[in-house]
């Protein structure tokens, strides 16, 4: 019996395909034309791993390493490739746990437990092994099996993260992914085979291993590892706070919601960062000679919120704490910078008048009354409405904008006269063991939120920026982090619990045939994993009352 034939279009181009093809014939066949690894192929908007046969007529396209799924892709599968090779190397009954952490340089922080010594000579055997099995072109292997199985199955295994997280699980059934014998679970999808793995360092730090892999405008270069000093200690901060309260994990999270008294962690939780707060705010107060506290971080980081906390510890400190928006000294739009689209670009240091705003606060250092200028986002020019302003010796100006940390902002300013804060949603919890949340989904998610109450954006839209939102951070903000005299943890470890409720309805509106579905389809499919939290168990001065709303500051 002849074999059903599938008219496939791909590019511009159509072809018949029997019935059992995989994309991942079709992937070889096109190679050539892409530059990066294709690791995924997207059909009508859903993407599927290449492994899967085609079954229908339908229009393909591929998604390689240089874009940031492919990327993502490589670097889920990169871990289980490292997760392998440390337990092959380790001895599978030596090594207790593999715990792949939050993002340090361009790889992961990942710690080893178990009777080893973690040393450049064990390193070294680790990465042969991985660059052995990814000559050995070994299949990544998938198989699904129900949840309880999954249970069961990572019981025996000793993850026990696992096996917390799907005792909550909705869905019946688990994807499991194997390399030979070793069986492990990852949220997301992965490359076919180990040949794909072929770009990767270790490192050792603090430690612990970093595993440094390519970005993706640079998929088969991997990038010096630069160390991050106070970023990891702050990173290693909220790893402690995580241990106190014993929830490092999703799956641990949730035993607490439906466990115990979550008001409780609620409340622990937000008295550790206000006594976080009020240590920056006694450190500043500790140097008479700072008169202008610069807060800078990336978008949906809880800025605002942080700026009236600090404010509050500041006044308690004796100090008389003034904001000063940084957006009142932009350029007026007609003298804006343009991007390479032709629009304005109000993200760049040169949208600043630079000039003026370190003249004006020069002016107020030595003692001055200067007028202040407020930035008319309507006309897009600047006004003086009376707004007067001189600095007393009790006096400390409180100033937020996202380049805050750049020295070019603030250049004729004294240095000793200067304290620098970089603040972030640095998200204190992992899904378990071997797959954590990134940083940047905790803040989208924020912004999400945030946006759909304050500003009526739907979801779709804020998904669309996101990238440029993105690329505007890697340009003015992540370079001069390491230049703040402290740094500020703004992620609460319950607080993607509280979002699920706002979040949801909002990605559940976009449509399927829109680009963005294929990232809101990802956030719903994260937001399964957590049981909800109600938004009426959150303190009215906590930060993420920024962003539900019914907060007890003027934002």
């Amino acid at each position: 019996m002849d074999k059903q034939m599938y008219r496939i279009k791909i590019g511009d181009s159509v072809k018949e395909y029997p019935q059992g093809t995989t994309y991942l014939e079709l992937a070889k066949e096109h190679q050539s034309e892409y530059e990066a690894d294709i690791v995924l192929a997207m059909i009508e908007n859903r993407l599927e791993e290449l492994e899967k046969p085609i079954k229908s007529d339908c229009e393909v396209s591929f998604v390689t390493t240089a874009s940031t799924v492919g990327n993502k892709t490589y670097r889920r599968s990169m871990k289980l490739l490292f997760v392998k090779a440390v337990h092959d190397v380790g001895g599978h009954d030596v090594i207790k746990k593999v715990h792949v952490g939050y993002s340090v340089s361009k790889g992961y922080y990942c710690t080893i437990e178990g009777e080893i010594t973690l040393d450049e000579e064990f390193l070294a055997k680790v990465d042969a092994r991985m660059k052995q099995m990814s000559e050995e072109r070994l299949p990544i292997q998938k198989r699904s099996i129900s949840t309880d199985d999954a249970i069961k199955l990572f019981a025996k295994y000793g993850m026990h993260d696992k096996e917390k997280l799907f005792r909550y699980r909705r869905s019946s059934t688990v994807n499991i992914y194997s390399l030979n014998e070793f069986e492990d679970y990852y949220y997301g999808y992965m490359v076919p085979d180990t040949s794909y793995l072929k770009y990767f360092k270790l490192y050792l730090y603090e430690g612990g291993v970093v595993l440094q892999m390519p970005v993706k405008g640079a998929p088969t270069v991997v990038p010096e590892f630069k160390p991050q000093h106070k970023l990891f200690k702050v990173l290693q901060e909220s790893v402690e706070w995580g241990n106190m309260l014993e929830v490092g994990t999703v799956g641990e999270l949730n035993e607490a919601v439906t466990k115990q008294d979550v008001s409780e962690l609620i409340l622990v939780q937000e008295a550790l960062q206000e006594k976080k707060i009020a240590e920056i705010a006694q450190q500043i107060a500790e140097r008479p000679d700072v008169k202008f506290v610069l807060i800078a971080g990336p978008s949906s980081s809880g800025k605002t919120t942080f700026s009236h906390r600090l404010s509050v510890q500041l006044r308690a400190n004796g100090l008389k704490p003034h904001p000063i928006a940084v957006d009142n000294y932009f350029k007026n739009r007609v003298d804006t910078p343009k991007d390479a689209s032709g629009e304005y670009d109000f993200e760049c240091l040169e949208a600043i008048d630079l000039e003026l705003f370190n003249q004006d606060m020069c002016s107020l250092l030595a003692g001055e009354e200067i007028m202040l200028p407020t930035y008319n986002f309507k006309t897009g020019e600047r006004e003086y409405r009376g707004d007067k302003k001189k600095l007393g010796e009790q006096d400390i100006l409180v100033i937020e904008g996202i380049h805050g940390l750049n020295d070019k902002m603030s250049h004729a300013l004294p240095t000793e006269n200067k304290f620098k804060i970089y603040i972030s949603a640095l998200t204190q919890i992992n899904i378990d063991e071997h797959n954590q949340i990134p940083t940047t989904d905790g803040r989208l998610i924020r912004r999400i939120v945030r946006d759909a109450r304050t500003r009526g954006t739907s979801a779709k839209r804020t998904i669309e920026l996101w990238p440029s939102v993105r690329r505007g951070e890697e340009a003015n903000i992540f370079p001069f982090q390491e230049q703040a005299d402290v740094m500020f943890n703004s992620a609460l470890i319950y607080e993607l619990a509280v979002l699920k409720q706002y979040a949801e309805p909002a990605l559940f509106e976009i449509e399927s045939d829109c680009e963005e579905y294929t990232e809101a389809k990802r956030l719903l499919k994260f937001f399964d994993y957590f049981v909800g939290i109600g938004g009426e168990n959150i303190p009215a001065n906590s930060i993420l009352r920024e962003f539900i709303g019914g907060g007890c500051f003027r934002i």
